[in-house]
């Protein structure tokens, strides 16, 4: 049992060093990516045109894709389970046809378990995840959408709180929503070379990417967090036993 304890407590630095680097790099792109909704609002207020933008369609829903975001590995609670848990009760709430792409192999191995159409998955991003690792990713769904494969793509992650709180939540990536589009609409003094539907054609797919890698972020940090609090817990209960 000593044994045990000294490497659960080994365990436990080495989750709580990947965690703070997980929750410093979560909570410094968050101001980003704000930034940049706000941007997309008023871009797409301003951007005048005929026919809308392929990510900005909004069609009948025949078919929906859901990408999954969990970690490779266990040792982390019940985050993994939580976050399919919630994704399962999404789908058998849809009443169209719901493919999945997975990041991490929880995730995939959950799916495959259950029969669903796997489209694709994904793994080995590890601790610190790039933009770079999202780029297949968003491509991926980016041409899903505008081929019409999926006539809605959803996200499911587990947002970040705090180190003791994580959520899992499912949101919708496509069609792309501006947030506040009213209000930003007129109300900017920019000007747009060579236009504002230029430069919007030009953002979408950034935004596109930048949603993907903000949920990484997330779901590395809830992840770090939650392996940090289990190996805590397992300490505890082995130097209890010992005394």
């Amino acid at each position: 049992m000593r044994s045990t304890a000294r490497v659960t407590r080994a365990m436990q630095m080495v989750a709580a060093s990947k965690m703070r680097r997980a929750q410093e790099q979560a909570l410094g792109a968050r101001p980003y990516a704000e930034k940049l909704r706000e941007v997309l609002a008023h871009v797409a207020g301003e951007a005048t045109t005929d026919s809308p933008h392929p990510l900005l369609e909004v069609r009948p829903v025949r078919h929906t894709l859901v990408l999954e975001v969990t970690p490779d590995r266990g040792l982390c609670g019940g985050l993994p389970s939580n976050l399919n848990r919630a994704v399962a009760r999404f789908m058998l709430a849809r009443e169209t046809p719901t493919a999945v792409i997975t990041i991490g192999r929880k995730g995939r191995d959950f799916m495959a378990r259950t029969g669903v159409d796997l489209k694709a998955s994904f793994d080995g991003f590890g601790d610190r995840p790039t933009l770079a690792d999202v780029l297949p990713v968003s491509r991926m769904l980016e041409r899903a959408y505008t081929e019409g494969e999926a006539d809605e793509v959803h996200i499911a992650f587990t947002l970040f709180r705090n180190t003791m709180e994580q959520t899992p939540v499912v949101r919708r990536l496509l069609p792309v929503e501006p947030p506040a589009l009213q209000e930003a609409a007129g109300s900017s003094d920019h000007l747009y070379e060579p236009n504002a539907a230029g430069v919007l054609a030009a953002l979408l797919p950034r935004y596109l990417e930048m949603q993907v890698y903000d949920a990484l972020l997330e779901a590395n940090a809830s992840e770090q967090s939650s392996r940090m609090v289990a190996m805590r817990k397992a300490t505890e209960a082995a130097d209890d036993m010992i005394e």
